[in-house]
């Protein structure tokens, strides 16, 4: 199993970012191989809780209340039909479904509804996942007590270029969110976002920061930005698609144990875009016509493109509680039959 480090440096980022393409590949190929099964890749699925009318100014979002965009503002969701949408994802094939709610920190009243939703979501068998701005320790704590297994806060770019994306919050925000995530016992969902007219060094440094920090996040997005009208990255020039695969492979290199997801910017990618992507160490995607609110492949297309390549869905055991007290179950008479058998002998 490959050392997992927390001491990156620029110039080492670098290097591995400036290695010939094909060397790069086969590098990050090799490390994937050797911490995960290389033909199984992780299927997520992302509702919107709660949509529109974000006080953060994120100049990637049309979220954000600070822009005018298409977007129709939604108060937050039943609790039922939001396990009904996560029912609907376990159906087709997702092991985890992720909540997102556009806020800059849930408040004390939205916090019973978002605990009921953790738990019977749980229920169902899949893990769970919520993104809803910053947490304090006090909700960090309320949310893993209702079960929650991951919680998702971007640390989007660099430092150094954050403050031309966003002024709203700060990058150590983001990173005391992280820290009580970590606190209270929950696993951590952290990435970044590039083309966002960032420079070659930002998209290091972001992933510098994630690798660097205590404990590595568990599930890493790496997304390709959406360019929506009426934020103020319409413009923005693309990203070289190269340059993007390059972002997924030095990710898995830096952080061998995480889940690299392919995530927001797919349909803008080809099947052999995405091919690359995962022969570079991408082992997760989301799954449905919508991330959020930005548009996603058709669940079929992705069905079709796995089966192409010979890769299938990672089958995740069951999350509930029934099934937990029977594997443990199984685990303890497995347990005795062995002591028996090596008492016998």
């Amino acid at each position: 199993m490959a050392t997992v480090r927390h001491d990156w440096t620029h110039e080492e980022v670098r290097a591995l970012f400036e290695m010939p393409f094909n060397d790069l590949l086969f590098k990050a190929a090799s490390i994937h191989r050797e911490n995960f099964k290389p033909n199984e890749v992780q299927i997520s699925t992302l509702l919107s809780i709660k949509t529109g009318a974000c006080p953060e100014d994120c100049k990637y979002c049309p979220q954000s209340g600070h822009y005018k965009t298409d977007l129709e503002r939604e108060r937050l969701m039943e609790v039922e039909k939001v396990v009904e949408q996560a029912r609907l994802a376990k159906q087709k094939g997702a092991t985890r479904f992720c909540m997102g709610a556009a806020w800059s920190d849930p408040k004390d009243r939205d916090m019973p509804y978002i605990s009921k939703m953790v738990k019977e979501v749980k229920e169902l068998g899949l893990e769970t996942c919520m993104t809803l701005g910053m947490l304090d320790n006090d909700k960090a704590h309320a949310l893993s007590d209702a079960g929650l297994d991951y919680y998702n806060h971007n640390l989007d770019t660099s430092p150094e270029y954050y403050q031309q994306i966003i002024t709203t919050r700060t990058y150590q925000d983001r990173l005391d969110t992280i820290d009580n995530v970590r606190d209270a016992g929950m696993k951590v969902c952290s990435g970044g976002i590039v083309g966002m007219g960032e420079q070659a060094a930002d998209r290091f440094g972001l992933l510098m920061q994630l690798a660097n920090l205590p404990q590595q996040p568990e599930s890493v997005p790496i997304n390709m930005l959406v360019k929506v009208k009426g934020t103020p990255l319409e413009d923005v020039e693309d990203l070289d698609h190269f340059e993007f695969v390059r972002t997924i492979a030095v990710a898995r290199i830096m952080m061998p144990l995480s889940y690299v997801r392919l995530s927001a910017g797919r349909t803008a990618m080809n099947e052999q875009m995405q091919s690359m992507c995962f022969f570079a160490g991408a082992n997760s995607i989301f799954y449905g016509d919508k991330l959020l609110t930005t548009e996603n492949p058709e669940a079929d297309a992705d069905m079709n493109l796995l089966k192409k390549l010979g890769m299938k869905p990672e089958e995740r055991h069951d999350y509930s509680d029934e099934a937990y007290e029977a594997s443990l179950s199984s685990a303890i008479a497995d347990k005795a039959t062995s002591e028996l058998f090596y008492e016998a002998n």
